[in-house]
């Protein structure tokens, strides 16, 4: 209830700050509203770079002016795009997922780019341009990727039982296994499983996926998010869904009779975050200088390192002491071969989808938890 009420308190200083600055220009300082997730910026924290600090810094030291940053963070894609679409408060830079940039794009809330005040895209693998969220690289710089992958604790699970979403459907560990607490990934698991269209419009095909979750429950342990953190590390639960970035967190912090280890099923989830500006921006000039800084190599390694996704820049993943830090298997889950990037992705990311598939699934999900 603490952390609640403190999270509240903080989003509405944040809030009441950027109505009395993000809507005016003030003659005094640059302002800079920068609207993220939340632990998804190197903060200074555990001695890493303070990337916002970092950058009033510069740009003083560059420009010759002072420069304040408002950062705030969001928890959710929805909630963020709720707050922007309102009106009711301004931001300058903005940092979405991929699906929910297409939404945004399309209903003329964000603002083409002016790449000459980004030079440092150029350092942007090859791969992440054209993607279906943002096909003429109008909108968006990519900033952060991950792949969704399965975890398991090797103590447990026997090594011919893994590779691919059988395991999560395999009754030699009813009990053990945890499926998400949320309707698109958990169908997603059960689509990939069956090799189906995740984003598919086909009613029948979302019913299969239902009835594939309705055979699974049996087996689950729980549904859940964040409490797969510790349901895993403290080896309650034995196999379970997650983000390649977060696995390392899980591992770094596993009990010593927890051996977790990770791989990915042929056919699998991929996100991306980029990098926008928001047609309410005040100073889009100063945003896209911002988002050139962010593409700098100290400061993307900095980033890469403290929230342990991938990086689609040159800069960090060819980066030698970047490579020595992390150490070769991290690099091989987070950087796998994929020469066929941009096209897994565009056929395996999700999707926006309309607000009727959204009631559909929804009621669906109800049905599968009350089986």
């Amino acid at each position: 209830m603490k952390q609640k009420l403190l999270l509240f308190c903080s989003v509405l200083a944040a809030a009441l700050c950027l109505l009395l600055t993000g809507c005016g220009k003030s003659s005094d300082a640059l302002v800079l509203n920068v609207y993220n997730w939340g632990e998804y910026i190197s903060d200074g924290s555990d001695g890493s770079l303070d990337t916002i600090r970092s950058f009033e810094l510069w740009y003083k030291e560059t420009y010759g002016q002072e420069i304040t940053v408002n950062y705030s963070t969001y928890p959710s894609n929805e909630d963020m795009y709720n707050k922007i679409s309102s009106g009711a408060v301004s931001y300058d830079v903005i940092i979405p997922s991929d699906y929910m940039i297409a939404r945004m794009a399309s209903e003329g809330l964000l603002q083409p780019l002016n790449f000459d005040n980004i030079p440092n895209y150029q350092y942007l693998n090859d791969s992440f341009h054209g993607l279906y969220y943002d096909p003429e690289d109008q909108y968006s710089v990519p900033y952060t990727y991950g792949i969704v992958g399965v975890i398991y604790d090797a103590n447990v699970v026997d090594e011919a039982d893994v590779g691919d979403w059988d395991l999560m459907w395999n009754p030699k560990y009813a009990g053990r296994i945890l499926q998400y607490n949320n309707s698109r990934d958990a169908f997603g698991t059960a689509m990939y499983h069956l090799g189906l269209d995740v984003n598919t419009t086909d009613r029948a095909e979302w019913q299969k996926a239902a009835d594939a979750l309705i055979d699974q429950y049996h087996l689950v342990k729980s549904y859940v998010m964040d409490e797969i953190y510790n349901m895993l590390e403290s080896g309650e639960a034995a196999i379970g869904s997650y983000y390649a970035g977060d696995y390392f967190t899980m591992q770094e912090a596993q009990a010593d009779h927890v051996d977790l280890q990770f791989y990915y099923p042929e056919r699998t989830n991929l996100f991306l975050d980029a990098m926008c500006i928001p047609t309410c921006a005040q100073n889009k000039e100063l945003a896209e200088i911002f988002i050139n800084y962010m593409l700098s190599e100290e400061v993307a390694i900095a980033n890469a390192e403290y929230i342990n996704y991938a990086s689609p820049n040159r800069l960090v993943y060819e980066n030698e002491g970047y490579i020595e830090d992390m150490g070769e298997d991290a690099m091989e889950i987070l950087y796998p071969e994929m020469d066929d990037f941009a096209e897994r992705y565009n056929r395996y990311a999700y999707r926006s989808m309309s607000d009727e598939m959204l009631i559909y699934l929804n009621s669906l999900w109800e049905t599968v938890k009350i089986n």
